[in-house]
């Protein structure tokens, strides 16, 4: 199946008063990931990879130990990793859930220390890439990192959050100030009732 562009859940300008600007997402949305999901649709043509799913596409096409991964690899996650992102933030202020505070906090002692090993994954990723909240396979919550449009998917982990480190994604409104960026998403970007339910679904 051919990759689409999905409509944000939310207005371009729902997330500015809470740090994310109508520019970051007109960028961000409309054109990255729009470059994502044309060039994917381009490579995959005539290829085994057309008709497959997105996420059969991503685990088929990474490469292990692979210092770049190929082109189809790389667009396809990018879409993929965007998908997610847009439906792991939301407008307003989000509580998170009691199973998902106690879930977090017997993984790595408190929400706060959760928090702090989270950002400092993002943080400490050198260049562009992700950091994320998993399921990993032997059931327990990790924090991970990831270079460039590496996901979970080629591990077979679970994804629950995920904060995208690209420059594009932070640059119009945080400039170089990535901490900050990372401390704005956890205390009032993150949609944590979308969170819970995907850990619930794991």
């Amino acid at each position: 199946m051919a990759f689409e562009l999905p409509d944000l859940p939310y207005a371009h300008d729902a997330l500015a008063d809470l740090g994310m600007s109508r520019e970051t997402m007109e960028y961000h949305h409309d054109l990255h990931h729009k470059a994502y999901v044309d060039n994917g649709n381009k490579l995959i043509a005539g290829t085994e990879w057309e008709g497959k799913s997105l996420e059969d596409v991503v685990r088929g096409t990474y490469q292990k130990g692979a210092v770049a991964q190929n082109g189809i690899f790389n667009n396809a996650s990018q879409h993929w990793n965007h998908c997610q992102f847009w439906e792991m933030m939301g407008p307003g202020k989000s509580a998170m859930p009691s199973e998902l505070e106690a879930r977090i906090s017997d993984a790595f002692g408190s929400v706060e220390k959760f928090k702090e090993e989270f950002s400092a994954a993002g943080a400490g990723q050198f260049g562009s890439g992700w950091c994320w909240l998993v399921v990993d396979t032997d059931g327990a919550l990790k924090v991970t990192k990831t270079e460039n449009g590496v996901n979970p998917l080629c591990f077979g982990q679970t994804a629950l959050l995920g904060c995208d480190v690209w420059e594009h994604s932070y640059y119009i409104d945080f400039r170089n100030k990535r901490p900050a960026y990372l401390s704005n998403f956890l205390d009032h970007l993150v949609n944590w009732e979308n969170v819970a339910a995907r850990l619930s679904h794991a």
